[in-house]
């Protein structure tokens, strides 16, 4: 064995390289499966359990800053696009016109001014304060629609040509800012009720309830049917390695019918088919709805900012018909697009090479006892444990890595309690993508407070546990009926994350 494969087996990082250096392709996929296999030892750490993201785990101090360091086995070049990538997710875009015409054409209506501020230090968004619609800035969106009630409306989202039928007047996305001169669309008001939930040792945890209004309206009535989804930004960190999961592990995890029985039945979401029939399998955003960094990149830069790209075209952004002076307002694109494709380029490789840091205290017998609750509980059944990242030539940094996200990227039925009853292309309204765990423990620490879940109701990890509901329903109550010692195992492990 070289010197070089001895340094990366022993840093943690590309482990399995020598392995799948030598024998055939079967026996490489024979390693791998072997070496992603759920642990039944508790007593002590898995090999390289330590290196989340493998070779990209970074090992920076943990602070604020703890989701914001690039991937530490980035060749050099690689490392100044990263850099440069990150000046432009937090670049603050402008009205148009503008002298600075690099960086004109927000809005006309927009829910932030750059990337960063949604995503603050990369990490979580959280919702705007409760009881009121006096607020500066959100880590919150609204998603909107009606139900399909034309032929060709039904027919387009059954062949993927679009996930919902947009709100008439205000569209696919509430925005609650607006440039000079042109009126905002509202503001999100969330009040907040109770629901107590009694624990097995008699502890009373009370979870908040909340309900939404769309307030302030600026261009007249919705529609009598609207759909909304209040969605909080996730974390950023990384995106580029679950790009990089083989759709054969994706599927493997797959049981729509539950046809093992175990109550569990996770889904692709599939935003559209190859030429050779598989599915295109979506990985990105809280209903899958994304199939690659670029198109969220895109997505967001359009949906969220107004800034048009060639994933998402249209000065505009969400703007609609309906919104005449919108549609008319002056755009930033001289003839292309706002963001031109190097900066696109440029915020995607960003985004796909922030680092997850490492793990601490992955070794304490509290944190292993927890993650033996967790899957004994039946947690790691949707949370699945590892991956190995495949091999992209153009990707050296994100292949071959043995990554640990905590995610098996499909949907479930997270039951009523969860439910924003809005369908999105084959995602009906109970239904949420697995969430990565890595980093989570982090949360309070980068973000200086803590909401999880899809809207950021959940104020504690306990609380986003006991809003699991559906094919959740069962762990979820074996949890419930934790011992207090146990349950703070749990929670110690999911805070090593």
């Amino acid at each position: 064995m070289s010197a070089n494969t001895k340094r990366l087996i022993t840093s943690g990082g590309v482990f399995l390289t020598f392995l799948l250096a030598v024998g055939t392709p079967s026996l490489a996929d024979d390693r791998i499966e072997d070496a992603v296999k759920p642990t039944t030892d508790f007593s002590k750490p898995e090999a390289y359990e330590a290196m989340s993201a493998g070779a990209t785990t970074s090992r920076k101090r943990v602070n604020a800053d703890a989701f914001s360091h690039s991937s530490p086995n980035l060749a050099l070049d690689q490392e100044m696009r990263f850099k440069l990538g990150n000046a432009l997710f937090r670049k603050l875009w402008v009205s148009a016109p503008a002298s600075t015409k690099s960086s004109d054409g927000l809005g006309p209506l927009f829910n932030a001014r750059s990337c960063q501020r949604c995503h603050v230090k990369d990490g979580r968004g959280h919702p705007p304060p409760a009881n009121t619609v006096n607020y500066d800035q959100s880590g919150m969106l609204v998603r909107l629609s009606v139900p399909a009630k034309t032929d060709t409306e039904k027919a387009d989202i059954v062949n993927y040509r679009r996930d919902v039928v947009p709100e008439p007047t205000y569209g696919g996305q509430f925005q609650d800012f607006a440039i000079q001169g042109h009126a905002p669309e509202g503001k999100i008001h969330i009040v907040y009720g109770e629901k107590p939930v009694t624990l097995g040792d008699g502890t009373t945890v009370t979870l908040r309830v909340p309900t939404y209004e769309l307030a302030s309206l600026g261009y007249g009535p919705m529609a009598h049917d609207v759909m909304i989804s209040p969605r909080i930004a996730p974390s950023m960190i990384g995106l580029g390695l679950l790009e990089m999961i083989r759709d054969k592990d994706i599927l493997a995890h797959a049981d729509p019918n539950d046809a093992d029985g175990d109550s569990i039945s996770g889904k692709v979401r599939s935003i559209g088919h190859r030429a050779d029939g598989q599915p295109i399998i979506g990985r990105f955003g809280w209903k899958a709805g994304n199939a690659t960094v670029r198109q969220q990149t895109g997505g967001a830069f359009s949906g969220d900012v107004g800034i048009s790209n060639s994933v998402a075209p249209g000065d505009g952004g969400d703007c609609t018909a309906r919104q005449t002076d919108c549609r008319n307002a002056p755009g930033g694109s001289d003839g292309t697009f706002e963001a031109k494709d190097n900066v696109l380029d440029l915020v995607t490789h960003y985004a796909s090479h922030l680092a997850v840091p490492i793990r601490r205290d992955y070794a304490d017998k509290t944190v292993l006892n927890g993650k033996k609750v967790f899957y004994e509980s039946g947690c790691a059944s949707c949370h699945v444990p590892k991956y190995v990242t495949r091999t992209e030539p153009d990707q050296p940094a994100l292949s071959r890595q043995l990554i640990w996200p905590y995610t098996d990227l499909l949907l479930h039925d997270m039951g009523e309690g969860l439910a924003d009853n809005r369908p999105e292309g084959d995602a009906n309204g109970q239904e949420w993508r697995t969430p990565p765990l890595w980093g989570i423990g982090l949360t309070k620490t980068v973000s200086g407070e803590e909401y999880y879940l899809h809207d950021g109701r959940a104020r504690s990890l306990l609380e986003a546990i006991l809003w699991h509901g559906g094919e959740a329903e069962a762990s979820k109550e074996t949890v419930r009926k934790l011992d207090a010692a146990s349950r703070d195992a749990l929670i110690a492990f999911l805070e090593s994350l």
